[in-house]
Parts: C-alpha cells; sequence; structure tokens
C-alpha cells in the first residue's frame, strides 16, 4: 500500500498532538511531533548557556544538536546527548521560552529539513506518519497526502492547556495561559501560517467535538486520500472513449498473445467457458467462524493478531481493555474463516458466575470452533474452570491453547493441562509467534468447511435491517408487515436481539430480520449492548441484501459509513434507505444530496429509496430496489462476453508501467455469484487502482446495480525459449 503522511497544524491548545498520536495509533503508523524538536533546541541552549536572544548561537544548537526523536505513538521520546529529556521540556517554563526559538528564522529552515526527513523515512518503514506543529502542512509538507488545520476557540483552548499542566481554575492561572497560549499564538504567526488554512488543508473546529470524533474525522480523509491516490495513478490510462474493437479481432489478438505463456488444461477450460455450468451460483457459502475464547488478559487479542498477521485488536496489559473490532476476515494454508475475538466481554463481572456463564454462550452460540485461551504461566482458575462448563455444554469443536510459553521451562508447566482432557494443550507464546502455525493447522482441522450459516436454497430471500439506533428499522418492519410485530419506542436501543419475521410483498415471500441498532462505541461498552452487536453482525452474515437505514433528517455520520462498511465486508448486496423523508424541507433535501455526492461515493451503484417508516410513503419502492440489487448479486457473465469486453477495455487502456515492466491481462472468468467474484489472469500485479476502474467499466457495462464486485489476480508466468 502506498506510505500515507499527514501533516496536522493548528493553534496551540487545539489538540494537535492528542489527535495525531491517536489517528498514527489508529493507523499502526508513525508520528512526528515537530514541536518536540524546538522544544528541544530551547532546552539545550538553557543548558549550554546559550542566550536566546543570539539567533546565530541558537542555530548552531539547532544544527549540531544530537537529538534523537522517537516515532512510537505510544511513547515517542526525547533524547538530546543520550539523557531523556521527553518531560523536562514539557515544563511550563520551557512553554513559555519555546517561541522564541521557533520564530527564529535560521533555526526553522535547519529543524524542516530534519523533519522532512523523518517524515518520509517514518512513513516508508511503517507504511504511514501523522506528523504535527506549525506550519507542517504548509512548509515541511506541503506535498502531505492528508494536511488538517485544527481549530478551537481561545476559552476551550486555555482550558485544555490548564488541564493538560494539571493546574488549577483560578484568576492567575487563566492569566498565564493567556499569556502561554494567545500570546505564542500571536507570535508564532508572525513566521508561521497555522492560523487559517490555506488550499487544499483541510479546517476541523475542535471546540465542540470529541478526541475520537476527531480522530475519526482524520481517519475518514486519510481513507478518502487513499482512494483519490489509485485514481490519480490511472489518469493518464483511464481517459478517453474505448475504440471500436469487433469480437474476433479480439479473439485473434487474445489466441496470438497466449502462445507465449504456460496455459494448463484447467486454463483453456476456464477461457473457452466449459466450465461455467460448474461455476453456477449454488447456495450462498458462509465462512466457518473461530471464536477465541478465555477469560481476561491471557493474551486474546494478541493471538488473534498473530493469526491476522497485523495489528487489528488493541492491546493492553489491563484486563478487559475496549477491542476496536469484533469479527476479522483470516486465512490460513489457502482456507478463508472469520475470526471472532470475544476479549472484554467479562469486564467487570468477575466474581459472579451466572454472568461468566451467560456472555460465554452468547460469544459460543456465533461459532463454529472455539479457541480455548489459558495463560500457561499462571494455569487454570476457578473462572477458567467454570467458562470450561459452559464451552462443553455449547458441544462446539474445542482447541486448547497454553499461551505465554516463552521457553522450555514454561512448556514443562503447560503439560499439566493434559488433566482438562481437551487433549494436547498447544502451547504457543502469541507475543512472539511461537508454535502459532502448529495451531492454526489443528484449529483448521476441526473448523468446518462452511459456517453453520449456510442459507437454504431456494427459501424467501433473507433481508437484513441494519442501521444507528432509533433510526426506525422495527418501524418499518411494523409497517410492511401491516401489524406491530416488535415493539417499537423512542428510546434508543429497544430491539436486542435479531427478530426474524416472514413478510409477503410485491406477491412474494420475504425473510426480514431487524436488527439491534449498531451503537457508535458499542465494542467500548458490556453485557446487553455489546452482545447484540455480535447477534446484529451473525444476522447480517446469515442475509442476502441488507438494508441500511439512514436518517434523512441527520447528517451522514461516520458511524453511518461503518455500518456500510460492515455490509461490504460481509458480501451482502446493499441498499440505502433515507428514512423520515417527510420532515425534512427543501433546503435539507440540498444539503443531504451533497452530502451523498461526497461521503457515500463509493457505494453509488447502490439502490436508493426515500422513506417513511411511520406513514408508509414510498415504503411500496423497497421491493424492486431489494429485487434489483439482488439479481446483480447472482448475475452472471458468460466467459466468451467478460473477455471481449476485457479485450476493448485493455486495448484503450493497457495497464500503466511500473519500474519499465507491464504487467498483461491474458483472460478471466467469473468464479462465483453471491456476490460476483471475478478472477483475472495476468502476467504480473495488477494493482489496486488499475482494479477499481476495471470494477468502475463492469458497472457502466453489466450494471451490478446494489452489488458490490470482489476481483482477484492470478498470475502466470511467460514460457521459457527453448522449451
Amino acid at each position: 500500500m502506498h506510505p500515507v503522511t499527514i501533516a496536522i497544524d493548528g493553534p496551540a491548545g487545539s489538540g494537535k498532538s492528542t489527535v495525531s498520536r491517536r489517528v498514527a495509533a489508529a493507523l499502526d503508523g508513525g508520528f512526528l511531533d515537530t514541536g518536540a524538536m524546538y522544544r528541544a533546541v530551547a532546552w539545550a541552549c538553557l543548558e549550554d548557556g546559550v542566550d536566546l536572544a543570539d539567533r546565530e548561537a541558537v542555530a548552531d544548537v539547532a544544527a549540531t544538536l544530537d537529538l534523537e526523536l522517537g516515532t512510537d505513538p505510544a511513547g515517542a521520546t526525547v533524547h538530546v546527548r543520550d539523557r531523556d529529556i521527553t518531560e523536562d521540556i514539557r515544563t511550563q517554563r520551557i512553554s513559555a521560552l519555546v517561541s522564541t526559538v521557533a520564530t527564529n528564522t535560521l533555526v526553522r529552515p535547519v529543524l524542516q529539513a530534519r523533519q522532512r526527513e523523518i517524515l518520509t523515512a517514518t512513513a516508508q518503514e511503517r507504511g504511514s506518519c501523522v506528523a504535527e506543529g506549525r506550519d507542517i502542512t504548509t512548509v515541511v509538507a506541503p506535498d502531505a497526502d492528508v494536511r488538517v488545520l485544527l481549530a478551537a476557540s481561545e476559552e476551550s483552548r486555555m482550558h485544555r492547556r490548564a488541564l493538560e499542566l494539571g493546574l488549577e481554575e483560578n484568576e492567575a492561572n487563566r492569566a498565564a495561559m493567556r499569556d502561554q497560549v494567545l500570546r505564542r499564538d500571536r507570535d508564532d504567526s508572525t513566521v508561521s501560517e497555522f492560523l487559517t488554512a490555506t488550499e487544499g488543508v483541510e479546517r476541523i473546529d475542535t471546540t465542540d467535538l470529541t478526541v475520537d470524533e476527531v480522530v475519526e474525522a482524520v481517519i475518514a480523509l486519510v481513507r478518502s486520500a487513499r482512494e483519490e491516490d489509485d485514481a490519480d495513478e490511472l489518469a493518464p490510462a483511464v481517459t478517453g472513449e474505448l475504440p471500436a474493437v469487433s469480437d474476433e479481432d479480439v479473439a485473434s489478438a487474445w489466441r496470438a498473445g497466449l502462445d507465449d505463456y504456460d496455459l494448463d488444461d484447467e486454463d483453456l477450460r476456464i477461457l473457452s467457458g466449459e466450465d461455467e455450468e460448474q461455476l453456477g451460483a449454488g447456495p450462498v457459502r458462509r465462512l466457518p467462524v473461530l471464536a477465541v475464547v478465555g477469560r481476561p488478559n491471557v493474551g486474546k487479542s494478541t493471538l488473534v493478531n498473530r493469526i491476522l498477521g497485523r495489528r487489528e485488536a488493541v492491546v493492553e496489559d489491563t484486563p478487559g481493555v475496549t477491542r476496536d473490532r469484533v469479527f476479522y476476515q483470516a486465512e490460513w494454508a489457502g482456507r478463508d474463516f472469520l475470526l471472532v475475538d470475544t476479549g472484554g466481554w467479562e469486564d467487570r463481572v468477575q466474581g459472579i458466575a451466572y454472568r461468566v456463564a451467560e456472555q460465554a454462550e452468547v460469544a459460543v452460540e456465533l461459532a463454529d470452533a472455539v479457541m480455548f485461551v489459558v495463560d500457561a504461566t499462571v494455569g487454570i482458575t476457578a473462572t477458567d474452570e467454570q467458562l470450561l462448563k459452559v464451552l462443553r455444554r455449547s458441544k462446539r469443536p474445542l482447541v486448547l491453547v497454553a499461551n505465554k510459553v516463552d521457553d522450555a521451562r514454561a512448556e514443562l508447566e503447560a503439560a499439566a493441562l493434559w488433566n482438562l482432557g481437551l487433549g494436547e494443550p498447544h502451547v504457543v507464546s502469541a507475543l512472539h509467534g511461537r508454535g502459532s502455525g502448529d495451531l492454526l493447522d489443528a484449529a483448521l482441522a476441526v473448523l468446518p468447511a462452511e459456517g453453520r450459516g449456510l442459507a437454504p436454497d431456494g427459501g424467501p430471500r433473507r433481508v437484513a435491517l441494519v442501521g444507528r439506533p432509533n433510526v426506525g428499522k422495527s418501524s418499518l418492519l411494523n409497517k410492511l408487515a401491516g401489524e406491530n410485530r416488535v415493539v417499537v419506542d423512542d428510546v434508543a436501543g429497544t430491539t436486542r436481539d435479531p427478530v426474524d419475521e416472514r413478510i409477503e410483498l410485491g406477491g412474494k415471500e420475504w425473510t426480514f430480520v431487524d436488527t439491534a441498532g449498531i451503537r457508535r462505541r458499542v465494542l467500548q461498552s458490556q453485557g446487553a449492548d455489546f452482545y447484540a452487536s455480535l447477534r446484529t453482525r451473525s444476522a447480517l452474515e446469515r442475509a442476502e441484501v441488507a438494508v441500511v437505514l439512514l436518517e434523512a433528517s441527520e447528517t451522514v455520520s461516520t458511524q453511518d459509513l461503518k455500518i456500510i462498511d460492515m455490509v461490504l465486508e460481509s458480501g451482502r448486496a446493499l441498499v440505502l434507505a433515507f428514512n423520515k423523508w417527510d420532515l425534512i424541507d427543501e433546503e435539507r433535501r440540498k444539503q443531504l444530496e451533497w452530502e451523498i455526492e461526497k461521503d457515500l461515493a463509493h457505494v453509488a451503484w447502490a439502490p436508493r429509496v426515500n422513506i417513511s417508516a411511520q406513514t408508509g410513503r414510498h415504503t411500496d419502492k423497497l421491493v424492486p430496489a431489494l429485487e434489483t440489487a439482488l439479481e446483480s448479486w447472482d448475475a452472471r457473465i458468460p466467459t466468451a462476453r467478460l473477455n471481449a469486453f476485457l479485450g476493448t477495455l485493455v486495448a484503450a487502456h493497457p495497464h500503466p508501467l511500473r519500474g519499465g515492466k507491464q504487467s498483461r491481462i491474458l483472460f478471466a472468468t467469473q468464479a462465483r455469484t453471491r456476490p460476483p467474484r471475478f478472477v483475472i489472469f495476468a502476467t504480473g500485479f495488477l494493482e489496486h487502482g488499475y482494479r477499481r476502474f476495471i470494477e468502475r467499466r463492469l458497472r457502466e457495462d453489466f450494471a451490478f446495480t446494489g452489488s458490490p464486485i470482489e476481483i482477484g489476480v492470478r498470475i502466470r508466468e511467460k514460457r521459457r525459449r527453448g522449451r
């Protein structure tokens, strides 16, 4: 993936440092505190007795300073001459003097050059880097992928800085903050542009926003920048009209080009379309679910990250820490499966026996097999024994995991776990990766090829109603049914469990599932709300099409986007329903159209209906939208027609040259439906942006309205000469 650089500027107390660290941590990237460099120079000058008014002497200190700047967002340390001064440079004394260094026009070019080097190197090493400080968006990193200016009212900025320094609320401290925050801004603005957003810089007012909301907004910009980067790389190749090329010409060129490549019998059958009957839609395949279960702090999330091969689940030493996500798609030895991290579900209920059992049953209910994780250094505890009884009653295949086995002595201690009667304890060190491969082999041996949620073929089509709490899902279900099937209340979160209801609409029977509203921070909560979210995800996995309800009278939120992304990840067909349409005026409708164009461009292919669940207005339009989405979800393009399409496409827009080489598409086939998945056979890797271009043209030529599209690539080597 293309390394991403993020530059965040703004006045003192606007939240630059906190937001930057949080964004860097969320992206698992690096963090560059440019302000710390100016503070370090000020500290060094004081240590050496250098007069800060002597501009040349201060610049010499900056140029020769032995400065080591950490880029880990969890602990970005500052070392000068092998001494850790991370805390020393945050004192009020340094804060009062740093502007003298920052406004020194001889110092700024010296430090800015070092900042650019660190930013670029860190982004290359860690995949992304967030840099914060003055001039970062205009001078240091004017070409950053994402540039943000944080703003806030003077009162809120002074209040935040006082809290940061641990100062009490009194007039003396307010005067000090006025001097430190407002005067510093005034002084720094004489040599720096950070009070107004220049062209291309996104301004975010943080006055009334939480840190989480600001972080989410920045990450949304990063996501958008990555998509734009893909499109920009293709810009020279994807303009213009397709030339008129006959199918005969395409077929002739194809046969001539394929002579240089090793195509086996399977390739030739695919190319000729002989396998299309065997590649029919068939029943909807569900990925099997593997749950990682255990008491708090046994290393479940570390194990999840090890299996995924990337840092997804949040890991801390504190038991019951909140997780970023619950379901993850994983792969091992060529098999795909869903991994469920149930970490944190026992938080704040220790010692209440029946709650432990209740929560374990809910987590295991969703799984096809279970990894039971035990801390080998502690052994079996009373909580482990209680949880094990529940797992045995579930009759799910169990794999016993003895974690934190870092050496031979711990391996001997883990042998005592044979006494549990679960067979061999698979010894691993999730932190270091020891034994993880053997563990996955054992897990896949008991994990079924398909999940228990395999949808029956030929039954009523299954529709999941998903959305934020109180957006009108239950009201819509009742209106479609023509009677009150489920409880409706103004209190958000009335629905807890998915409710299946068979309803006749448009002359055919449908199964609608009313799910619990997905809260913004549901995974930070415990008990009923937490498990309602798990059941909602499970219901979505068992559905064929999802209707995402959004409230027309409210701005499209980050949470709405997350719910839509969840549907896309599940591979379900998608319909967008804007509820409470009768409550908005013409001005709001224009504003909503702009929001849809800006925030929902990535799902512009989804059918959209504007409804009122309360009055039933336009609910009759829901069935045609569902039928269109499902028709696309089931659609298949014959191999011959698909390759004729690709031939004309590639002739007009070949893959961009990279490093003097050009990947060439040989042929393609549609490997499956529900959702449509295309496999392209090529001579080399096809870049993500080019795949998106192919997807866009597939939609233009073959519609696929309401269905996501998956595109995979398989490499075919060129035949060696002399064979």
